[in-house]
Formats: C-alpha cells, sequence, structure tokens
C-alpha cells in the first residue's frame, strides 16, 4: 500500500477532509478517531445512476416518471465507497437541485451528481 499523506486539511477530488491521512491510492481515508472511510467515485455513481435511469421514458417531467425504470423502485440503492442512497433518499435530498424536465439520462445524472457535490456527499 503507498504512503499515507500526512495529517492535515487535504483536497482529493473537489472534496476537502480535514484531520483526516488520505491515501490517494486506495481512495481512503483516516479520520482522526482513526476511522477509516472510503471515498465515494464520481464515475462509479454517475455509472449506477444512468445504467439505473437510462430506461426511463424520456422527456420526464417529474420523479415519479423516473419510477417504473428503476430495478427496485423508489428502493434501488446507489452506492461507491461509504456514501449509500436509495432513489427515495436522493430525490428527497436533492429536490432542490433538478430542474425538471429533462430530456436525455445525461441531463438528469448530470444535474444529481452535481447536486450530490452542492450537499457534500460527493
Amino acid at each position: 500500500m503507498g504512503a499515507m499523506a500526512p495529517e492535515a486539511s487535504t483536497t482529493t477530488d473537489d472534496a476537502v477532509v480535514n484531520r483526516a491521512t488520505v491515501c490517494p491510492r486506495s481512495r481512503t481515508f483516516r479520520m482522526a478517531s482513526g476511522e477509516r472511510k472510503h471515498m465515494a467515485s464520481e464515475a462509479d455513481l454517475r455509472e449506477q445512476l444512468t445504467d439505473a435511469f437510462e430506461g426511463a421514458d424520456y422527456p420526464v417531467s417529474n420523479q415519479m416518471d423516473l419510477v417504473p425504470a428503476l430495478p427496485d423502485g423508489p428502493m434501488t440503492k446507489f452506492e461507491s465507497g461509504d456514501v449509500s442512497f436509495t432513489a427515495m433518499e436522493l430525490g428527497t435530498k436533492l429536490s432542490g437541485h433538478q430542474e425538471f424536465p429533462y430530456d436525455d439520462v445525461e441531463e438528469l445524472v448530470d444535474d444529481v451528481i452535481e447536486g450530490l457535490k452542492a450537499e457534500g456527499d460527493l
């Protein structure tokens, strides 16, 4: 395993990790408490979201238009690192970041990713 970076406030992939030791190779960081966290991967979440929502009947005018496309409906899970959300949780968390209607899956996923960044989850 690669060397850990010194303990400090560190910026990695647009996320600031305070008082943590960061290992960029494994995308993990150790909190000052000793707890290890795995950072979410934007690419991984983007792929999961695209796979889940690409089957929707576009254009979609609201969140309910997306539900039939989801493999487990609103309980469909999206996970990366230590981050995990159901579609229902995402809908609630990101309602202020979505701008319906969406003409295609890329537009939708771009807004979801930007919303997760704005909320500090990515």
